[in-house]
């Protein structure tokens, strides 16, 4: 539960900051968006370095699974873009290889 914990905040972090840069350069909001959005950036980077994992490589690329599926929910909810079977399939098909890379044996 605490690694999956991580990985939520971690991909919560990293889409809030990223949204915030992206509407701030796009929409000009003022720079306190930006500066925010940059902040939110970095504390992914720090809340993703708490995993206990012993491998950087996967716990990144396992990361980049949820974030996936993260990120078609963010812009479901925020952006009010709902996603098509293609995004839903794609974002199972996803999970899919994070499992097998962070569940299977290894030797």
């Amino acid at each position: 539960m605490y690694a999956i914990g991580l990985f939520i905040l971690a991909g919560l972090a990293e889409i809030s900051g990223g949204y915030l840069i992206w509407i701030w350069l796009r929409e000009g909001r003022p720079l306190s968006w930006g500066l925010l959005g940059g902040v939110l950036l970095i504390l992914y980077g720090v809340i993703a370095a708490l995993q206990t994992f012993p491998s950087f490589g996967r716990v990144y690329a396992a990361y980049g699974g949820l974030f996936i599926v993260m990120s078609v929910l963010w812009g479901w909810g925020i952006d009010r873009k709902p996603p098509d079977l293609y995004d839903w399939l794609g974002a199972a098909i996803c999970l899919v290889g994070v499992s097998i890379m962070l569940l299977g044996p290894r030797q």
